[in-house]
């Protein structure tokens, strides 16, 4: 039984340390801020609400099933990294360049959900980083059937965390909004934009990187 908690909590201290670095709501907040700028605090607090579950639910299905997927169409990590970072730099790029009116985007429900998923969660919140350590976290689990429930009982709980974190940070993203005004929301925009890109960039190449080590 000791040994039970112990692997559980091994787990879910290894997920949280390894998955909140990289999601890092603290780095996506002044995004959020800027796509989220035309709604109310407590639609605002909706969207935070939804990203929190639709990246829960990326990062536990990488988690649980995403090597076995990855493997079934011979897909590997470095290239969904060159992928993803390919995205995340169009996002960025696209973000640098667009103008004050066409940052704004539909306020009707369906906009608003749409908007949650693309781009506040994936890329910027569960991007291709976080992906793919889920995918490593999750990959070949081995032991007996109790330590493997131990193990993805301690994934998903370790992911709920960073689940929360992303919630909690999002959802006070208003405060730092009222104090930032019109004039200070568009610098940010574009200060984000271009560190995205920056990210997107690395990301990919991290990806060619591993991808030229195995020639």
């Amino acid at each position: 039984m000791i040994a039970d908690v112990r692997q559980f909590l091994e787990t879910l201290f290894l997920a949280v340390a390894a998955i909140l670095p990289i999601v890092n709501p603290l780095a996506g907040a002044p995004v959020f801020l800027v796509k989220t700028s035309d709604l109310t605090p407590e639609e605002r607090r909706t969207v935070a609400m939804r990203v929190a579950r639709y990246g829960y639910a990326l990062l536990l299905a990488s988690a649980f099933v995403g090597a076995y997927v990855l493997d079934f169409f011979g897909v590997s990590i470095p290239v969904v990294q060159v992928a993803g970072g390919l995205v995340v730099s169009a996002l960025g790029w696209t973000q640098l360049w667009e103008d004050d009116m066409t940052a704004q985007t539909a306020r009707d429900a369906a906009g608003v959900r749409s908007r949650a998923f693309y781009p506040l969660t994936m890329p910027l919140t569960v991007g291709p980083g976080s992906i793919s350590v889920a995918i490593t976290l999750g990959a070949n689990p081995s032991g007996s059937a109790r330590a493997l429930v131990m193990t993805f009982a301690g994934h998903a709980v370790g992911l709920a965390i960073v689940a929360l974190t992303i919630y909690i940070v999002y959802s006070k993203a208003d405060v730092v909004l009222a104090k930032l005004g019109r004039t200070g929301a568009l610098i940010l925009t574009r200060m984000s934009a271009f560190i995205l890109l920056c990210v997107g960039v690395q990301i990919v190449w991290n990806g060619v990187r591993a991808l030229l080590k195995t020639l």
